[in-house]
């Protein structure tokens, strides 16, 4: 009894091994890891006005502490007032932080079943400063990659990510003070 080569399962193995490794090489630029010595992926998200705002309008001019947060996350919360003084000790210098929340829109549900807060309100009775962001599909998590929020990436001017923080750090302590002040004076 001949049996027929395409109804071996040996062809389809191979088959479906060699789609996987297509489909891996076409997207590999896509799926780079986003970790400390990468290029940091660009996204875009919503300044406070509504405006759309881009990563890469900031890349090249200034150190950045892109900061991926939410209202409803007490770590946040507790994060917040360092990094206010952190601003505050580089103000005029080239370093920006951009806060970028996660928050589904005022009132609205996330798909994590959170409920989106004020972000005006927030900051306003935290005092800060820097710029807030919003993206309210949260596709900044999936582009970054991360593993929940806070989740904070240093960003050099030139455009590689020099630090990854997963969770709250003191973001004023000397350790991250030096780091940035390296990187500024990198130019």
């Amino acid at each position: 009894m001949k049996r027929s080569f395409a109804r071996s399962p040996y062809l389809w193995t191979i088959v479906g091994v060699a789609a996987v490794v297509a489909f891996a090489w076409v997207t590999r630029e896509s799926r780079q890891p986003v970790i400390t010595g990468n290029t940091a992926p660009d996204f875009l998200a919503y300044d406070m006005s509504g405006r759309e705002v881009a990563l890469s309008d900031h890349i090249g001019e200034k150190v950045l502490l892109v900061n991926i947060w939410a209202t409803w996350c007490g770590p946040c919360v507790v994060e917040m007032p360092s990094m206010e003084r952190l601003y505050t000790e580089f103000e005029g210098e080239d370093f920006e932080i951009l806060a970028v929340s996660v928050d589904a829109p005022s009132g609205q549900q996330d798909h994590r079943g959170q409920v989106g807060g004020d972000l005006e309100a927030f900051a306003e009775s935290l005092g800060l400063t820097f710029a807030i962001w919003h993206d309210p599909d949260a596709d900044i998590e999936d582009t970054y990659q991360t593993t929940g929020v806070p989740e904070s990436f240093l960003i050099g001017k030139d455009g590689l990510i020099h630090k990854k923080v997963a969770g709250p750090t003191e973001w004023d302590a000397p350790q991250n003070v030096e780091l940035i002040r390296r990187l500024l004076g990198a130019d």
